[in-house]
Formats: C-alpha cells, structure tokens, sequence
C-alpha cells in the first residue's frame, strides 16, 4: 500500500483539484486491469449458462439512508483514475440521495465491498447475484514482514487484506487465486495501471 499511497499524493498534487484520488480508485482500476487479465473472473451465473462479460462493469456498494445500494461504474478498464473518482463520488452521492436510476445500479459485471473507512480489518463479502464474485476490502494496517535489505531484516510496511467471495459454479479456487495475485500486482506496483 505504500506505493500507492505516494502515487496517489503525487497524482492529486498534479490535479489542481480537479479531482481528488482515494484509494479505493485504485482498487477498482486494479479490479478492472485483473478481471481483462483473468476473464473468467467477469462473468455470471445465469441459469444453466456462464455468462461471460467484455466490459468491467463494477458495483461499488454504497451505505444509504435506506440501506446499502451498489452503483455501477461501467467500463473501468478502458477509464482513467480521475474518471474513476469523479463517477464514483458523483454516484456515490445521487445513491445517498435517492437520485440513482435503476440501471445505474442493477447489473453489473463484479462487486467491490470496502469496509476498511470503518477500521474493519478482514471480512467475507457476499455474493450479489447473478454476478458470480465479490471483493472484500479491509483497513490498511501496519504489519512487520521480512525485508533482506533492512539490517535486522525486517521492516514497517503498510497492508491491506483482500478476500475474493466467489460463486463456484462459475469460478473456482484455482481462477480466484491467478485473480488474486494480478490484482496484488497491479495493487503492489500501481503504475502498471496507468500503461
């Protein structure tokens, strides 16, 4: 977490406050980038059929008065990070107020639930069907893990815990998995998203 949280106060510096990157951008630009590597990830279960999908069509879920709702941010892979946060601040906000039109947040192609903003560490998320995966995000944290180029080997790092629900009719451990470490990728080395 520690690159993109320098990668993230260098973009913003550069915005001119045009936009204002959160992590969580970047985690859904991460999604997006894992889910065109590992396709089979963005599909549904619809009936009898796996229903794969083009497009990373991602429902963010959003507390509301009245519940939680899950605005839809299509075509994320093909997006930017300010485009990203823009859409996702401007729904996120319509959701809040009951200003979301039903195809703004039925569909969608993958779920992303981040509780880490409530200090929540780890959690499992469940499945919105006919979707067949949902992202749990939890609070970054500080944890001492092994590092060969400090003197006593080892070091402060800044890390976040993900757990990927998935429907195992459409996607088994094995595919969960090669989804997991491109997303931890992309998470450990954020300028790949923006190639």
């Amino acid at each position: 977490m520690s690159q993109i949280t320098k990668l993230r106060e260098v973009l913003n510096k550069a915005g001119d406050g045009s936009y204002k990157l959160s992590v969580n951008d970047f985690i859904i630009k991460a999604s997006a980038l894992s889910l065109k590597q590992v396709p089979e990830v963005n599909a549904a279960w619809q009936g009898d059929i796996i229903r794969q999908y083009n497009n990373a069509d991602i429902s963010i879920a959003v507390a509301t008065p009245t519940g939680s709702l899950t605005p839809i941010v299509t075509g994320v892979e093909g997006r930017g990070l300010s485009d990203i946060s823009n859409t996702v601040k401007d729904m996120a906000a319509r959701a809040r107020n009951g200003k979301l039109a039903p195809h703004e947040y039925q569909g969608g192609s993958f779920s992303i639930s981040n509780l880490g903003m409530y200090g929540v560490k780890h959690f499992t998320a469940i499945i919105n069907p006919p979707m067949a995966c949902n992202l749990a995000i939890g609070a970054t944290t500080q944890k001492v893990v092994p590092d060969a180029t400090k003197e006593k080997g080892l070091a402060v790092r800044n890390v976040m815990e993900v757990s990927l629900s998935s429907d195992h009719r459409v996607v088994d451990g094995a595919v969960a998995a090669t989804w997991l470490k491109a997303f931890k990728g992309f998470m450990e080395n954020p300028l790949k998203m923006l190639l």
